[in-house]
């Protein structure tokens, strides 16, 4: 699309820095500790897309809490601008910053600009024209996240095809493909996300001992088990195997700890002996790195186990 999100972000931006100056011009998602940078304008701070910083030490933190001026043409005449740590980081003499806001009026992020020198006072004549800006970004942003859900709707859809036939999940194509369009929102929009990655403890014992049928159960009972452990905005597929992964949709580490705990829960209600590793998606990384994450946490905690058990056969 030509008019979405990204695009209008950029085409603002780029208008913006235009008309008024300042050598940088940024819209940014807050999400927790993070400041992701979504979009920027940028003519000599090196601050790129994808970029994380710290919400905690940015001007916008402190602008949002009401703790300064939307438009301040000399930060270091505002004691908590000039406070800020990032402002000991990076040279900022002049600050603009409004709120970017979701439908229910929360916070999103910030549309902003920084330059290294102050202005004059007339650049604070701008803040209405800014704060139009802002306004008409949020509308955007709004009308098209109501679409996320019709839009996941469709892709889980088409990815019927790539269910694995013993559990009803997801196979490892249908993972793959809806990772791949979920990392594609979440570099967008600035969304969480995690992954688990679960590995079931006992499945060859069982196939040995008790038969290739029995541990068809035992991955039936798993699979189920983790669907019911999860929200029905997640994925859950099985890679293959013993291996079963969950994708946490707009999942923040406060809720990826929730789920963990149901994870175990449940598996354990269920009789099932697994190990699972999570890891929560990094915005320089992606989902790619938060999937080898949570695979290699899962081996440690295997690994773990069996020491375990090799000390007290001992």
């Amino acid at each position: 699309m030509t008019h979405d999100f990204e695009a209008i972000s950029k085409r603002t931006l780029k208008l913006l820095q235009e008309r008024f100056g300042f050598d940088l011009w940024m819209i940014t998602r807050s999400e927790g500790d993070n400041w992701v940078v979504l979009s920027t304008a940028d003519q000599g701070y090196g601050i790129n897309e994808g970029t994380v910083l710290e919400w905690n030490d940015s001007l916008c933190s402190r602008m949002v809490e009401g703790l300064g001026p939307r438009i301040a043409p000399q930060v270091g005449t505002i004691p908590n601008y000039f406070d800020a740590p990032m402002g000991k980081e990076i040279n900022i003499g002049a600050y603009i910053g409004v709120p970017i806001t979701n439908e229910d009026g929360s916070l999103f992020g910030t549309l902003c600009a920084i330059n290294p020198a102050p202005t004059t006072e007339e650049i604070v004549k701008l803040q209405p024209i800014i704060e139009m800006m802002a306004t008409l970004l949020s509308s955007v942003l709004v009308a098209e996240l109501k679409t996320i859900d019709a839009i996941r709707r469709a892709e889980r859809a088409e990815a019927e095809a790539t269910r694995d036939s013993l559990t009803g999940l997801y196979n490892r194509l249908g993972w793959s493909q809806l990772v791949e369009k979920e990392e594609n929102r979440c570099h967008r929009y600035g969304h969480p996300a995690c992954v688990f990655n679960i590995d079931l403890d006992n499945l060859k014992l069982v196939n040995d001992t008790q038969g290739h049928a029995a541990g068809d159960q035992l991955i039936k009972r798993a699979a189920n088990a983790l669907v019911e452990a999860t929200r029905t905005s997640d994925v859950v597929a099985r890679l293959g195997g013993d291996e079963f992964c969950i994708l946490g949709i707009e999942c923040n580490l406060k809720s990826a700890k929730v789920i963990e705990k149901r994870i175990r829960k449940y598996l354990n209600a269920a009789g099932i002996q697994a190990s699972v590793g999570m890891a929560m998606r990094c915005p320089e990384q992606g989902l790619p790195m938060a999937c080898a994450e949570a695979d290699e946490r899962m081996y440690i905690e295997k690994h773990f186990k069996k020491q375990a058990r090799l000390a007290m056969a001992a």
